[in-house]
C-alpha cells in the first residue's frame, strides 16, 4: 500500500508504521487519520504480518492534532449560521476517535516506539497501542486545557487507567508534560531506552512476539484488554474459556512438544 503521510513497511513478520510529517512534528490531520486506519486494517488482514510498531519520523512521535486545521475550522464555526461547520467539527472528532480505536480493534499486537513529543492526540494514540517503549527524551501530555478545550479522543478516560486519578488530574488540569522516567514509574510506559536504541528495542520486542503462536498472542491480547472493560469475575471466565480454546490449535501441541524435546518451537505452521 502507498501512503502520503505514513511510511509502512514489512520487515520479516513485523509491520512498521511511521508517522511521516516531520516538518509539523508529525501533527495529525484528516489524511493521516484515514491512512492510519487503512494501515491498521492492512496489518490485521495480512497473514505475513504478526506485530505492528508505530513510530514517528524525525524528532517526535506526534505533537497531536494539527492545530492549524482546527483553527481554520474554528473560524468557520464563528462565521457559520446554519451549523454546518459545527457538524463538520463533530465528524472530525468522531473520525479521530475511530482512527485511534482502529489500533485497539487490531487483533495483532501494536507497539508504540515514542521519541520526543507524544502530546494530546499523540498521547492518546500511544495509549491505544498495546504497550509503549519510550526513548529517554520522550514527553507525554494532554495539554488541551491550555487551549481552552479538553482531551477529546479518550485522554480523560484512558490516562487515569494507566497512571491513576491523581496524576491524571494533575496532567489534564494543568497541561504539564510527563517525562519518560516518570511515565515508566506511573505505568504509562513499559520501558525506557536510549534514543539511539529505541527502534532496535521496539523491533526486538516485536520480533520476539512474532516468533510466538499467533493464536495465543491474539487471544492473550484479548484477555488483557478485557481486564479494563469487565468485572473481575467476568474476566476470569473469559480467560478460562479462551485458555481452553487454545488447546484446539496445533500451536499448543507444537509448543509443548518442543519444550519436552528441548528444541525451538515452529509456531503458526499449521494454525
Amino acid at each position: 500500500m502507498e501512503f502520503q503521510t505514513l511510511k509502512v513497511a514489512l520487515t520479516g513478520q513485523v509491520a512498521t508504521v511511521e508517522l511521516n510529517r516531520p516538518e509539523r512534528a508529525n501533527a495529525m490531520e484528516l489524511r493521516m487519520w484515514t491512512e492510519l486506519r487503512d494501515a491498521m486494517r492492512w496489518l490485521d488482514e495480512t497473514a505475513a504480518a504478526r506485530v505492528g510498531v508505530i513510530s514517528g519520523a524525525g524528532k517526535h512521535f506526534t505533537a497531536g492534532i494539527d492545530l492549524g486545521m482546527l483553527a481554520g475550522m474554528r473560524a468557520q464555526i464563528t462565521d457559520d449560521c446554519d451549523g454546518r461547520a459545527r457538524e463538520k467539527l463533530r465528524r472530525v472528532i468522531l473520525d479521530l476517535q475511530d482512527t485511534l480505536s482502529s489500533i485497539e480493534r487490531c487483533r495483532k499486537p501494536v507497539i508504540a516506539a515514542v521519541a520526543g513529543y507524544a502530546l494530546g492526540g499523540g498521547c492518546e494514540l500511544a495509549m491505544m497501542c498495546d504497550f509503549v517503549i519510550a526513548a529517554e527524551n520522550a514527553r507525554f501530555g494532554q495539554p488541551e486545557i491550555t487551549l481552552g478545550v479538553s482531551p477529546g479522543a479518550g485522554g480523560t478516560q484512558r490516562l487515569p487507567r494507566f497512571v491513576g486519578k491523581a496524576k491524571a488530574m494533575d496532567m489534564v488540569l494543568t497541561g504539564r508534560m510527563m517525562d519518560a522516567a516518570e511515565a515508566e514509574r506511573a505505568g504509562l510506559v513499559s520501558r525506557v531506552v536510549p534514543l539511539d536504541k529505541l527502534m532496535d528495542e521496539a523491533m526486538a520486542a516485536a520480533q520476539t512476539i512474532a516468533a510466538l503462536s499467533p493464536n495465543a498472542v491474539m487471544l492473550t491480547k484479548e484477555m488483557v484488554n478485557a481486564a479494563f472493560e469487565t468485572p473481575l469475575a467476568q474476566g476470569i471466565k473469559l480467560e478460562r474459556r479462551l485458555f481452553h480454546s487454545l488447546f484446539a490449535f496445533e500451536d499448543q501441541k507444537e509448543g509443548m512438544a518442543a519444550f519436552i524435546e528441548k528444541r525451538p518451537p515452529n509456531f503458526g505452521a499449521k494454525s
